[in-house]
């Protein structure tokens, strides 16, 4: 995919780039920024519906105030979404339009993020694959919107390496990331660990949770494992069953029955980042000094 990207940006006036508006910095891939240079660039919140609208809102107006990138929410009730973004693309890029110069739009997105489904609500046919798990479209394909309108997919991709801890448990939950690649009970304690403090309420809703005031401040396990019993997910001799409620508070963030929530915000996802970076440049120099090390002590016994 890196490499189909890298010889088909040349002739791309546009890039679209799916997000995950529940994770819109976890869903966002630092490699495009990378291989799409100075590209126009269009954010896409996609699934909004199940996103809470003031954050949804807040990240928009995030990346619009980024230089030549414009952004856009899009949900599963938008019956025109190649109206918009054609629109979007079209404002974008002034000055390409008509036979002569047609648009040329590259989408990318994440593994799971519903670029499929959006495609093929676009177009009004199944034109591409869809399903519940990471890494359905394989190759790339060339999609007309209109006839001065060449959208480009490719599938869809995660970067060899996720520094940022958060992000990581993020695309767990949200179903990006395979499922032989983490530990559901851990991905589901974190997620909880993310919703609790600012959707409480939500959790004792859909779970019928004792003691409302208290969900921010009790522990992940001691609330994962409340939701066990709630649901059931207990064995023999009234042990409770983690990875079956693990599997419960996963299922229903990603179909969106717990409600409408978003686990990030800019400011956050700006300090997670740093803290990633930091780390990451932190061991770079750990690396870096142990290799100085080996190559003087080679050096001495030559």
């Amino acid at each position: 995919t890196k490499k189909a990207i890298t010889e088909r940006i040349k002739d791309i006036d546009v890039v679209i780039e799916l997000l995950d508006a529940r994770l819109p910095g976890s869903s966002a891939n630092p490699m495009l920024a990378q291989l799409t240079g100075q590209r126009k660039k269009l954010k896409v919140l996609n699934k909004q519906d199940l996103a809470d609208p003031a954050r949804t809102e807040a990240w928009l107006t995030w990346y619009r105030e980024q230089t030549d990138t414009h952004a856009i929410g899009l949900d599963a009730s938008d019956k025109t979404p190649a109206q918009r973004l054609i629109a979007a693309c079209r404002e974008l890029a002034p000055n390409r339009g008509g036979m002569d110069k047609p648009l040329r739009v590259l989408i990318c997105g994440i593994p799971n993020v519903g670029k499929s489904t959006l495609l093929n609500t676009m177009v009004g046919k199944k034109a591409a694959k869809t399903g519940d798990e990471a890494g359905i479209t394989r190759m790339e394909q060339r999609i007309n919107l209109a006839s001065d309108f060449y959208l480009f997919d490719t599938p869809g991709m995660l970067w060899p390496k996720i520094i940022v801890e958060k992000a990581g448990y993020h695309l767990a939950a949200s179903g990006a990331v395979g499922r032989n690649a983490y530990d559901e009970e851990e991905v589901a304690l974190e997620l909880i660990s993310s919703i609790k403090a600012h959707y409480g309420a939500q959790l004792v809703a859909r779970y019928k949770l004792a003691d409302e005031d208290t969900i921010p401040t009790r522990h992940d396990e001691e609330l994962l494992t409340e939701v066990a019993r709630k649901r059931g997910a207990v064995m023999s001799g009234g042990r409770v069953n983690l990875q079956k409620a693990a599997e419960i508070v996963l299922n229903d963030f990603r179909s969106g029955t717990i409600g409408r929530m978003t686990l990030e915000t800019p400011e956050q996802f700006a300090i997670w980042q740093a803290e990633g970076e930091a780390a990451e440049a932190a061991l770079k120099k750990k690396r870096e000094a142990r290799l100085n090390k080996r190559k003087e002590e080679q050096d001495e016994q030559d």
